[in-house]
């Protein structure tokens, strides 16, 4: 337990030092927190805030934050605290941020963005979030907090003149609730068509309650799968997106099972089933936020940024499979014949590329709208943590902006010269960024990404290490097991 006579040199300093020197069970406050380094536009939003809270009746306040795996974790606050927690922040234990590697306790504090607040009801009562970053005591940003460190990228592109925009597409499985998972009797319905019984009445309610809290969804439709949906997310800022799919997980999760259900985000739960993927489509923009990467003049409609970009994602493909793909399972689903990439490859027409580079949709609306050029990485899957995917894609794509790397043919001339199949995946072209073969299980992966100094160097070598660390122990667990398969196919024969 934390010592709770300790008191940071800012305690005493500011309106929420105050209002928590009276409260001896409670540590200190970092001293870069105070009411002090508060602006008059934080200020601003403050007051707005707490004017939502009191109009709404919110009794109590959750601080959301996002541990090194990804999973939500809340620390809960009454509701008359939040002045003094949005101006100080509020202490919590930092080991619960390091996930499965949790090994010793360490005083840190929340810090929420009151830009992420929203009124949520669980069971009727009215409840407010805010998603927060990791402090140190010292109230210098932590090391090992992924908020932060997308957050830090974002602002070093940015100093470039350069926003990241993406758009993830989020498959998930409706089950009938029980132990085992088995697939909707009363949907028979395939890809693009109308949901039938319980499911699609809960997709459409599903679709409302996001849209109730914030979370903006630009369309849904029945995936391939009896039970699969997906929910299209409009182009935002990377840190937005990021943020409405940490809520939108656990929401979905619990609307669900509201509703007699369960809810899955697991890439393959069934080997009879088609997985489920987070296709990410990722847009540059500049200042004024017209996009870079869009070139009429181009066969692809891609500018020399663009293709730079497509070619940095490329290389560094071995190396984001472990955050973009982040669990044991979700390399069943990165196997050949389920439109899933297997190799760095990009194109327009085949499923089965790495990148896909749809059809540009031009026009005078904005890059919201979904208008020019957009990339489409299709190897992340909904299990990850997007603050660690969206990084490191964007740190993948600036290198190959960096090192003005050049983009080799499309997968679909490859397949002609080639002859199609798994062997044009793994060409190579001279002179250009390779085609080469992505990480087929998650120990593959965790050698690639050891390997990969420029996402390294994007993370830190700290959070780097409890990324590690979790998915070292992972893999070893996974690696014990005895599975079914195994006895089914050895105990007689051995």
């Amino acid at each position: 337990m934390p010592d709770t006579t300790r008191r940071s040199p800012a305690a005493g300093a500011g309106a929420g030092a105050a209002a928590n020197s009276t409260d001896p069970t409670r540590p200190g406050h970092p001293p870069s927190a105070g009411a002090g380094s508060a602006s008059d536009t934080d200020r601003r939003t403050i007051e707005r805030v707490l004017s939502s809270v009191r109009e709404a009746g919110v009794q109590q306040v959750e601080l959301q934050f996002a541990d090194v795996t990804g999973a939500i974790k809340t620390v809960a606050v009454p509701a008359r605290r939040l002045q003094a927690v949005l101006i100080d922040g509020e202490w919590f234990d930092g080991s619960a941020i390091e996930g499965l590697a949790r090994e010793v306790e360490s005083d840190m504090y929340l810090r929420p963005d009151p830009k992420t607040f929203s009124i949520v009801e669980p069971g009727g009562v009215p409840c407010a979030r805010l998603i927060c970053e990791v402090r140190k005591p010292d109230g210098t940003p932590y090391p090992g907090d992924s908020r932060g460190a997308l957050r830090a990228l974002l602002d070093q592109a940015e100093s470039a003149g350069l926003g990241y925009l993406v758009a993830p597409e989020i498959e998930f499985f409706l089950f009938p609730a029980g132990e085992h998972p088995e697939l909707l009797a009363d949907d028979p319905s395939t890809y693009f068509e109308r949901g039938r019984g319980r499911s699609r009445e809960v997709e459409l309610e599903i679709v409302s309650s996001l849209e109730s809290v914030g979370i903006r969804i630009e369309s849904s439709h029945h995936e391939v799968a009896s039970g699969q949906f997906e929910l299209d997310m409009p182009l935002l800022p990377a840190l937005a997106a990021a943020d409405s799919f940490t809520t939108l997980k656990p929401a979905v999760k619990e609307l669900a099972r509201e509703r007699g259900m369960q809810a899955t985000f697991m890439p393959k739960p069934r080997v009879d089933a088609a997985g489920s993927g987070m296709h990410t489509h990722q847009v540059l923009v500049d200042k004024s936020g017209r996009s870079v990467f869009d070139d009429p003049a181009d066969p692809y409609g891609m500018s020399t940024i663009a293709r730079a970009f497509l070619a940095g994602q490329l290389e560094h493909a071995p190396g984001m499979s472990a955050l973009v793909a982040p669990v044991v399972n979700s390399y069943k689903r990165l196997v050949p014949g389920y439109e899933a990439p297997v190799a760095g490859s990009w194109g327009r027409h085949s499923r089965g590329a790495l990148i896909r580079v749809p059809t540009p949709v031009r026009g005078d609306a904005s890059p919201s709208d979904f208008f020019g050029t957009r990339l489409e990485l299709r190897l992340p899957d909904p299990s990850c943590n997007p603050y660690l995917a969206f990084t490191a894609m964007l740190a993948a794509g600036l290198d190959g902006l960096d090192r003005g790397l050049e983009l080799g043919p499309p997968l679909e001339e490859l397949e002609r010269a080639f002859g199609g199949g798994r062997s044009a995946r793994h060409a190579s072209t001279p002179g250009h960024s390779v085609t080469r073969p992505l990480p087929a299980s998650l120990g593959e992966a965790r050698g690639a990404r050891e390997d990969d100094d420029c996402i390294t160097d994007a993370l830190g070598s700290e959070l780097m290490e409890l990324f590690l660390s979790a998915k070292n122990l992972e893999w070893e667990a996974y690696r014990r097991q005895v599975t079914n398969w195994e006895r089914d196919t050895y105990f007689q024969r051995c």
